[in-house]
């Protein structure tokens, strides 16, 4: 599949080489095809950078990594959404996030066209995302949203990842959930100075 990837910062380009290595095109999303941060991906076999309304016109799934500060403005400048899936990676942190929304998924469905909205891949730290084998174990993704067939599509990219399983926290209700739930990883990774090789994986006896 077509995916755009807004926000090539660590998240964005961790999971976009993943990815195109699993044969789907990436196509970033920016303002500056020439200067922008993330440049070197466009050394990996599938990946190329257009404007971000042309990167969203010619994707069916729609990753947004920006910081959630500018989650408002990122969800505005997509265009048309309508019929594309949009995967919110984002987390408001230590209270910064979009204004008038307690988390970001929200603040894309107001601002989109889109109902096919799923919060996934913001419980875990970048490094993570790149190699999330730890020894022979595989750790664990997590999403939540409304929608269906966004989930079913998250589920099958956190697997191309390399993720053992991406499990359903619930419906859209579950968004500031999921955004708690990370910072229980940022917490400890971070302010218990565990660092960040730490992760989540869910046993079943």
């Amino acid at each position: 599949m077509n995916i755009a990837i807004i926000g090539t910062g660590n998240v964005g380009s961790a999971l976009g080489k993943s990815w195109a290595a699993k044969g789907h095109g990436i196509i970033l999303g920016v303002r500056n095809t020439e200067n922008f941060k993330g440049k070197e991906l466009l050394s990996e076999p599938g990946i190329v950078a257009m404007p971000v309304s042309e990167a969203v016109a010619s994707s069916s799934v729609i990753l947004l990594a920006t910081p959630a500060t500018a989650a408002i403005e990122a969800a505005r400048s997509l265009g048309n959404t309508q019929g594309k899936i949009i995967i919110d990676a984002m987390n408001v942190v230590m209270g910064r996030g979009p204004e008038g929304f307690s988390n970001t998924a929200d603040a894309i469905l107001a601002n989109t066209a889109s109902n096919d909205v799923v919060k996934c891949f913001n419980t875990t730290g970048a490094n993570n995302m790149e190699n999330p084998k730890y020894g022979d174990v595989a750790i664990d993704m997590f999403m939540a949203g409304d929608s269906k067939e966004a989930k079913a599509v998250a589920r099958q990219l956190a697997l191309d990842a390399g993720f053992a399983e991406c499990y359903d926290m619930g419906g859209n209700d579950r968004f500031q959930l999921m955004e708690q739930f990370a910072f229980v990883w940022i917490n400890m990774a971070m302010f218990q100075g565990m660092g960040r090789n730490i992760a989540f994986k869910i046993l079943k006896r």
